[in-house]
């Protein structure tokens, strides 16, 4: 018989609901009218106690955050679609008909900021992540208790990110100024956006207009009439402040006295004293106290104000350690940002001359070498262009499509450049209006014939996954990944050249064609293969720079337009015939642009309209470039 009551008793025992948390049951059990209608301005502490409970304390906040938990029968559940579990004690409720708690945004906002600094603890690392990055977006006090108060970080990343977090948060939180002056120091010099939106409050100002010095942290003690506080914003401070009534010009003045005049006088004025300034101004006083206008400061009035008041710039921040840490960390970091920005500019700069060097190179051996003028030059880099979208159709790799690509481009222009010049070059030589003319036709025949093929709409050339993006070294100095991939092809082909004109056949039967074409024909060479292998090497190194272009640029008819002038700038600059002079033309060029386009980064136009007028001052005074060519090729 006893073994059976023993045995009914764990029945009964088992069949009841258990308190899976018993600290989460007393909090909720206690509080079950706020819960059920929370106010904003004392939902704070509740949802701490909550959120101290442990995970199914968080699991219940998750749900009243999402609109997931209901009242039903005097407890809480969590509706999981058809569903409903018990919030304490997380076993399931059945044929629960719960009425669903809607919390207002203010409260949502409470019980997510309690989420996020119990996600801290998490043992996944990518929900560790997603809270820090939670609280540096909008971080508050209770974050940085949450965050000194948690273990320690594993991870290095995410450990340096935390340090940083508590650092900007002890800044703007913390109640100790030495524990904030310390977190100022040891971020000084930072040029992040993130420290320096943490420092712009705390040097923040407000004016006050007071008799004597204020109990405050005053940054400076304004004078009325200087160039930053004119007199204007000190009347109208004093009248902000109530010190005096809001200001009476003359002509509402003039006004207010002509409507009250009667029997001759205005007040215990009379009219015919009223051409005095401090006349007008008694009668003007006696119709305020008579109730007959309304109240204003009269000249005199305002004039006795300004002379017995000090005006003075107080920070917001009541600590003046904080506020001068502060100040000194600003200093520093608006230093480094000008130097940072100064690196950015000359990336930026080496980069865009990159550019001008890869498209003028090819120019450069065919106008340098040959003294053929190629107004088709822009439709060459244009052709490579539209072959590198060509093969981007037909292989959906885009990192093979353009690995096939480059080579393909320098094919395809090669083979244009040398029919190029079989057809019209070659029977134009050593006339080169004619050349210019009739290279210009070819221009606009290929743009015409680009258009009919492939319309007036611009074309997708895709860059492969690893060129997106940038490479960042912090919120200052960037550049993007397809900008360093045409750096290293320019420096690349720049290598390339070297070697062909420095150590193979060709490169010296180009150089004795260039010094003295007559003497390299008694010599076994021909000088009119050597001109249209030149001349195809030339377009073709054009058509793998429209290759690199097309990445960053809109791939139309209209693409070698826009680099043939800086193409012949960049070659004319630096110097006819030469590599290294086309080099620093190209250095040249691009660090002008950027200069010039830093003063006004809205106005390209007006950029590019100095940087010419530069050049043609520069040409005046080196005709033959930076690097002009010696010897017999300078005097062929």
């Amino acid at each position: 018989m006893t073994c059976r009551l023993i045995a009914l008793l764990l029945t009964l025992l088992l069949a009841l609901p258990a308190a899976a948390n018993p600290a989460l049951e007393a909090v909720v059990s206690e509080n079950l009218d706020q819960i059920e209608k929370p106010s904003r301005r004392t939902v704070e502490p509740l949802v701490a106690e909550i959120a101290a409970t442990g995970p199914e304390g968080l699991a219940l906040l998750s749900a009243w955050a999402g609109r997931a938990l209901g009242l039903a029968g005097g407890r809480l559940v969590i509706v999981d679609g058809d569903g409903a579990t018990d919030a304490v004690t997380e076993q399931p409720v059945a044929d629960a008909e719960p009425r669903m708690l809607r919390p207002n945004s203010g409260v949502r906002g409470v019980i997510e900021s309690a989420l996020v600094a119990g996600e801290i603890a998490s043992p996944d690392r990518a929900r560790r992540a997603a809270a820090l990055a939670s609280i540096a977006r909008d971080g508050t006090a209770a974050h940085l208790a949450a965050l000194r108060s948690a273990a320690p970080e594993a991870d290095p990343v995410l450990a340096a990110r935390r340090d940083r977090i508590e650092r900007l948060l002890t800044i703007r939180f913390d109640t100790d100024p030495a524990a904030r002056v310390a977190a100022i120091q040891l971020m000084a010099g930072d040029v992040g956006l993130d420290f320096r939106a943490a420092l712009n409050p705390l040097l923040a100002t407000r004016r006050l207009a007071e008799a004597d010095e204020p109990q405050a942290n005053i940054a400076r003690e304004l004078r009325p009439g200087s160039d930053d506080f004119p007199r204007e914003a000190a009347v109208a401070l004093l009248t902000a402040e109530g010190l005096i009534q809001p200001r009476l010009t003359s002509a509402d003045q003039r006004a207010a006295l002509a409507a009250h005049v009667a029997q001759g006088r205005v007040g215990d004025v009379p009219v015919a004293e009223l051409s005095d300034p401090q006349a007008r101004d008694r009668a003007y006083e006696a119709l305020e106290a008579a109730g007959a206008v309304p109240p204003a400061a009269t000249e005199a009035e305002t004039e006795a104000a300004l002379a017995g008041t000090r005006f003075f710039e107080v920070y917001a921040e009541a600590d003046p350690d904080v506020t001068d840490a502060a100040r000194a960390a600003q200093r520093g970091a608006e230093w480094r940002l000008a130097a940072m920005s100064g690196i950015d500019l000359g990336l930026d700069a080496l980069s865009l001359a990159s550019i001008y060097f890869l498209a003028a190179i090819g120019l450069a051996i065919t106008f340098g070498v040959m003294r053929v003028i190629n107004m088709a030059h822009g439709e060459f880099i244009m052709m490579g262009a539209y072959t590198g979208y060509v093969t981007q159709t037909m292989i959906a790799d885009r990192t093979l499509s353009l690995v096939v690509a480059l080579p393909l481009a320098f094919a395809v222009t090669f083979a244009a450049g040398v029919a190029l010049y079989r057809l019209v070059i070659r029977h134009l030589a050593h006339r080169p209006l004619e050349t210019l003319l009739a290279t210009f036709g070819v221009s606009i025949a290929l743009q015409q014939l680009a258009k009919n093929i492939f319309g007036t709409q611009a074309r997708p050339l895709t860059a492969p996954a690893w060129l997106e993006g940038a490479i960042t070294v912090n919120d200052v100095i960037s550049i993007s990944s397809i900008r360093v991939a045409i750096l290293v092809l320019a420096v690349l082909f720049l290598g390339l050249f070297l070697f062909i004109m420095k150590r193979t056949r060709l490169g010296l039967e180009v150089r004795a064609v260039t010094q003295n074409p007559g003497m390299a024909a008694s010599m076994g060479i021909n000088p009119d293969r050597i001109a249209m292998m030149t001349f195809g090497l030339g377009s073709g190194i054009a058509g793998i720079a429209g290759v690199a272009i097309g990445l960053f640029a809109q791939v139309t008819s209209e693409l070698g337009q826009q680099y043939i002038v800086q193409s012949f700038m960049t070659v004319v600059v630096g110097g006819v015939g030469n590599i290294w002079g086309t080099l620093a033309g190209a250095g040249l060029i691009g660090v002008l642009s950027k200069v010039i386009e830093s003063f006004n980064p809205s106005n390209t136009l007006a950029a590019q309209t100095f940087m010419i007028l530069f050049i043609v001052i520069f040409i005046q005074f080196r005709p033959r470039g930076i690097i002009p060519q010696r010897g017999r090729a300078a005097e062929a």
